[in-house]
């Protein structure tokens, strides 16, 4: 089961509370839909729910906070506005990489995409897809962890009737294994279709809390959609002969030379309009919403009042929306749930109104819940009211924030009344909750660095530019060896391999902010310690075999072309070879660093690049200058501090590692990921303290 209590988010300067003091509960075994137009604070309701975004309030998950849960994947399905992710990256190879996030067997992601249809479509790339087939992959993301509970923000938005179908029925089956499932919709006709029960909000507060079969009785109503160029002429007609019959009808003016008639029939409308000698364009049954009303100053367009003496069909709202607006100014509904009567697709005249909820529309399964505090005795746990009013709590009247369920909530909060400037007193603030980092980091970032096609293009790229330059520096014949075989002219900042290594790094961050896989939606890429050593291990270790890759294809490339006598074994290698190594390590380290501080792939790249442009003249300029000093039996003196003693073949290693950091360029690589290192940790310190 899913309890939110007392759900209110941050307000930020100068704007509201986008939810406030929201509480309600999904049961399993049932599809609860979060209903209310777009900007009712749906979608800020699920991130504070996922302790995504700062206030107060708490969510449980089958009696758990989501914090608390040791693996959320498990418990948790998300799918968050788009589905993020390389737009290059296969739709297998993005599984696989969240497959080792969410610790499950690899294995699984054949399984659920073959369970939401893409199975066929497992090496297209990410960018390739269309809106239904990214909606399937976000559901099979969702369905990785075998989680119990489904959290989807508007899942069936700008899909075909077909995709939408589909989708229902997949988190219906979800439901009937005995899931929860919550999601979001601004279409009070869908919420009828496909929900067990409907929770309502408007302006971030709850307006109803109800099941479906009373949510499609009290919300939604037949009505008779008119379309004539005698549109007034029409609806005076209806309104005399609705008068002279002491009939309930009511007329509704919509877009000028649309009508929308509730309490009567296409037959009655039809034969009133042949007797008059009204021409009629449109004669067709609908569903209308009667959902929270717009403002009386914000309602756009006349309408037409009803029958003098007989109001409208009575109901919990004061009439139906004028000009066919959604709650809250939404866009209107002015499209017909069904066709013409000829067609069959809409209801019968005279139709009672709960046939209005489609099949699976009814009581939800499991065990009924206890009734709220406040609740009448119809069933409906919260009466409707209109949008923007405030729900009394009097004695004796219903309050739309009653207190838990018979009490089973954990620390439920009594009921409180409103007040714009202050909502009550309230639990203590909601922080948000870094992103959990991958239960498997340094698998997940081996499928991520070999699933992207960029590593690929870099390492080729980096290959033959370093032969090609190789080859034309051997050429003259002054330019040392090692700046041949590291394929280094002094035109360059950096040799290709280097260059290569730090956009390498520079990725394996920037990517995760520009495409945050790990968070949904999220926002934010976690600063863990696993997987941070993981991304700074395979970093290296790439580092490491792209510079020893190019320096044997530069080897190759040179005996080819010039033949093997020109390239003698140098007496230094092992300190050529350490500096090689150290300086692909250190780019790859700068722009790993720096693209996770600044979140972007393109600071990375300026920080590898800073490192000999920038950095390595100031060291220069300070190593150059006249010494009267010198560190020769540093080994001895070092020997002589530490407690153990170690063979003095260590002191040739300790003191070429010197002489290497010694370099300018050496020395600039270790300043720069001091100072990275610092900033990184800085950062992490500060995001925590906020949080």
């Amino acid at each position: 089961m899913l309890q939110a209590i007392g759900l209110t988010s941050t307000p930020r300067r100068g704007c509201d509370f986008a939810v406030r003091d929201l509480t309600f509960e999904a049961r399993p075994g049932a599809v609860t839909v979060l209903l209310g137009a777009p900007g009712a604070g749906k979608t800020t309701a699920l991130r504070l729910m996922l302790e995504l975004e700062p206030g107060r309030g708490i969510t449980y998950f089958r009696g758990r906070p989501l914090h608390r849960i040791a693996h959320p994947a498990r418990e948790v399905g998300v799918l968050l506005a788009d589905v993020p992710g390389r737009p290059s990256r296969t739709v297998r190879g993005q599984l696989r990489m969240l497959c080792a996030a969410a610790g499950v067997p690899v294995a699984r992601a054949d399984s659920v995409l073959e369970a939401v249809g893409l199975h066929g479509l497992q090496d297209q790339r990410l960018g390739a897809l269309s809106t239904g087939m990214e909606r399937r992959l976000g559901l099979a993301a969702a369905l990785l962890g075998d989680p119990h509970t489904l959290l989807l923000d508007q899942p069936a938005v700008s899909l075909s009737p077909r995709e939408a179908g589909w989708l229902h029925e997949l988190l219906r089956a979800h439901a009937t294994d005995g899931g929860t499932v919550l999601c979001t919709t601004d279409d009070p006709k869908e919420a009828a279709r496909i929900a067990d029960h409907v929770v309502t909000i408007d302006e971030g507060r709850l307006v109803a809390d109800q099941d479906a079969a009373d949510f499609a009785r009290t919300r939604l109503r037949p009505r008779v959609a008119v379309r004539t160029p005698h549109a007034a002429r029409l609806a005076a007609v209806v309104n005399r002969e609705a008068r002279a019959a002491r009939r309930s009808v009511e007329v509704v003016t919509e877009n000028g030379n649309r009508l929308c008639v509730y309490g009567s029939t296409c037959a009655e409308i039809g034969e009133t309009a042949f007797r008059h000698g009204v021409l009629l364009h449109q004669l067709a049954d609908e569903t209308g919403d009667t959902g929270p009303a717009l403002a009386p100053e914000a309602a756009p367009g006349p309408r037409s009042a009803p029958a003098s003496g007989f109001g409208a069909e009575a109901g919990p709202h004061a009439g139906p929306r004028s000009s066919g607006a959604s709650p809250s100014g939404a866009p209107p509904s002015s499209g017909p749930s069904s066709s013409a009567p000829s067609s069959g697709a809409g209801p019968a005249p005279g139709a009672p109104e709960e046939a209005l909820a489609a099949p699976g529309a009814g009581a939800p399964s499991g065990p009924a819940p206890a009734p709220r505090r406040g609740s009448d005795a119809a069933g409906t746990h919260v009466r409707p009211v209109l949008a923007g009013s405030v729900v009394p709590s009097r004695p004796g009247e219903a309050g739309s924030r009653a207190a838990a369920p018979g009490g089973a909530l954990p620390g439920p909060r009594a009921a409180t009344s409103a007040e714009d400037a202050h909502p009550g007193p309230l639990p203590p603030p909601l922080r948000p909750k870094p992103v959990r980092s991958p239960l498997h980091p340094v698998r997940y970032e081996m499928r991520r660095l070999l699933g992207a096609p960029a590593t690929y293009a870099v390492t080729v790229a980096v290959l033959v530019a370093s032969a090609a330059i190789a080859v034309l520096l051997a050429r003259t014949g002054r330019t040392p060896l090692p700046s041949v075989i590291a394929a280094w002219p002094g035109l360059l900042p950096l040799p290709p391999a280097a260059l290569g290594a730090g956009l390498l790094g520079a990725f394996s961050f920037g990517d995760e902010y520009r495409y945050p896989v790990l968070s949904s939606g999220r926002g934010a890429v976690p600063r863990r310690p696993g997987l941070l050593l993981a991304k700074l291990a395979l970093t290296a270790i790439t580092a490491l075999m792209l510079a020893l890759v190019a320096a044997v294809i530069d080897l190759e490339a040179l005996r080819l072309v010039y033949g093997g006598d020109l390239i003698p074994v140098p007496d230094n290698w092992p300190t050529l070879c350490a500096s090689w190594a150290g300086l692909a390590v250190g780019c790859a380290w700068a722009g790993l660093l720096a693209a996770g501080i600044f979140r972007a792939t393109a600071a990375g790249v300026t920080a590898v690049l800073a490192v000999p442009v920038l950095i390595t003249p100031l060291v220069q300029k300070v190593l150059v200058g006249p010494s009267v000093r010198s560190i020769t039996g540093l080994p001895g003196r070092l020997r002589e501090l530490s407690w153990t003693r170690w063979p003095y073949e260590v002191d040739r290693w300790l003191m070429g590692a010197v002489h290497v950091v010694a370099q300018p360029v050496g020395a600039a690589l270790v300043l720069s990921l001091t100072a990275l290192i610092c900033a990184y940790l800085l950062t992490g310190l500060r995001r925590r303290a906020r949080w």
